[in-house]
């Protein structure tokens, strides 16, 4: 089993930084792409930033120039670097990885999602 756990969220003035950061843990063999992604009230979950295996980066236009995605593969761990926050920034936050889990002998490939955290932009 799988798990990942975000960290991070909280309540911020339109200006300011909040880092996000989520920790996969269980019986994993590797992760390949990692990512973020929010969910605003009434809308649509959207991609925010993206990360290969390979260091590859892919950002939301919104949020280009002002976040950055980083990994640490040594400790499965994914974060989002998020300045100059906005409040069309607000909404829940969600980690996706793609997680080659193993044991006995076999492997399993499928994606996995944190649970969520807020984040709130607002003076």
């Amino acid at each position: 089993q799988v798990q990942l756990v975000e960290s991070g969220g909280g309540l911020v003035q339109p200006g300011g930084s909040l880092r996000l950061s989520c920790a996969a843990s269980g019986s994993i063999f590797s992760i390949g792409t990692m990512g973020w992604y929010r969910q605003a009230p009434g809308k649509q979950r959207e991609l925010v930033a993206s990360m290969t295996s390979g260091g590859a980066t892919d950002y939301a236009d919104a949020v280009k120039g002002r976040f950055t995605i980083s990994r640490d593969n040594a400790k499965d761990t994914v974060s989002l670097q998020m300045n100059s926050l906005k409040p069309e920034d607000t909404a829940i936050y969600y980690c996706k990885m793609f997680v080659t889990a193993t044991g006995g002998g076999w492997y399993d490939e499928r994606e996995y999602w944190g649970q969520g955290t807020r984040v709130t932009v607002s003076s």
